[in-house]
């Protein structure tokens, strides 16, 4: 059955939250619909803020959990057209080590306020199947893929916090069959470069990469970090948006312009050397995340990658709502009583069907 989804996305920059329309049956996409994005003030965002890394037993996240539910809300309320309504709530803390993930929010109680059915809680499951609970978006990568009408084996890299890859083998009709999608974290994207501006400038993140592009690459440090037992591990692995958080002690001696292009050459060469953990070079990149918009970033991977980069929305994609049209997309899937993740995306022992459902 093909539903009207309404996808809800709030990363960990903090800066809102997305909602996106996508008519879907969980296999195919039939089109994307309107979108609308609800920032978080400053207040909200200091909030929500000082709770990064938090699990649920060891802090007070009342207030934290009634901005996420109010702000969820306010967007809800502007797709009355939805049929349902995929939730992902607000990422706190990831350690597929303790086999643990939090994601505040209360699908049950924003089922009853919003009068939607709401799918949420999507990443648990996997996690009790063996999996790392991340990356979510490779199957509807791959459904974009299919989209765009693409013949050939295409990766998206989704440059957010953390960066993740998803390679797509464009032949394959089912997203949970052997070989059709594998996926992993690549290492740190935009959250060391964003916490680095903030705590320099002041400022949200490095705008357009211009102040990277006018540094020096400290190339000692890139190495350092590359070195690192994470890189050379092979997937299935997954980040927290903190787990490299201690690079920007090894850049704290460096110029504002030297900090921020040796951060940007760590996100750039952590997609490089995923290379190594592919069973085949893609024919095309697309990018997308927030990092998109990062044109050094994008140089440098065009410079560094044998094959064409493009960002996501030069294929026709909205970049700035992908991730919340997955979510609409993995509400769909888990209606239709789809599987969410497979071995080669998270680890998990098997193709995982999750997420819950909350009626209204």
């Amino acid at each position: 059955m093909i539903y009207k989804c309404l996808g809800l996305m709030s990363g960990t920059s903090l800066d809102g939250v997305d909602g996106a329309i996508c008519l879907t049956d969980g296999n195919n996409i039939v089109r994307f619909e309107k979108t609308y994005f609800r920032p978080y003030n400053s207040k909200e965002q200091s909030v929500l803020k000082a709770k990064l890394n938090s699990w649920p037993e060891n802090t007070n996240l009342d207030e934290a959990l009634q901005i996420v539910q109010n702000a969820h809300l306010d967007v809800i309320k502007h797709f009355p057209e939805a049929d349902l309504i995929g939730f992902h709530g607000q990422t706190l803390n990831h350690d597929p080590s303790l086999r643990r993930t939090f994601q505040l929010g209360d699908g049950e109680e924003l089922a009853k306020l919003s009068g939607k059915k709401v799918i949420w809680d999507f990443r648990s499951p996997d996690m009790i199947n063996g999996g790392q609970g991340a990356p979510l978006a490779p199957f509807f990568h791959f459904a974009c893929a299919k989209l765009l009408k693409i013949k050939e084996t295409v990766a998206f890299v989704n440059l957010g916090g953390v960066g993740n890859i998803s390679l797509i083998n464009s032949n394959m009709h089912l997203p949970e069959e052997k070989n059709s999608v594998i996926a992993f974290d690549t290492g740190p994207a935009n959250a060391p470069i964003n916490d680095f501006m903030f705590s320099r400038l002041g400022l949200s993140c490095d705008v357009n990469g211009d102040l990277a592009q006018r540094g020096k690459i400290n190339k000692k440090i890139v190495d350092t970090v590359l070195n690192l037992n994470f890189f050379n591990k092979k997937p299935p692995k997954s980040l927290d948006r903190n787990d490299f958080s201690t690079v920007s002690e090894l850049v704290s001696d460096l110029s504002n312009e030297d900090g921020a292009a040796t951060l940007t050459a760590i996100c750039v060469e952590a997609i490089i050397a995923a290379q190594k953990h592919l069973p085949s070079i893609p024919s095309r990149w697309l990018i997308c995340g927030g990092g998109r918009k990062n044109r050094t970033i994008i140089r440098a991977l065009q410079k560094r990658l044998e094959n064409p980069v493009t960002t996501v929305d030069e294929e026709g994609l909205d970049g700035d709502m992908l991730e919340a049209q997955a979510f609409g997309y993995l509400a769909a899937r888990v209606v239709n009583d789809l599987p969410l993740t497979s071995p080669t995306t998270t680890g998990c022992d098997n193709p995982t069907y999750g997420g819950k459902i909350s009626q209204p």
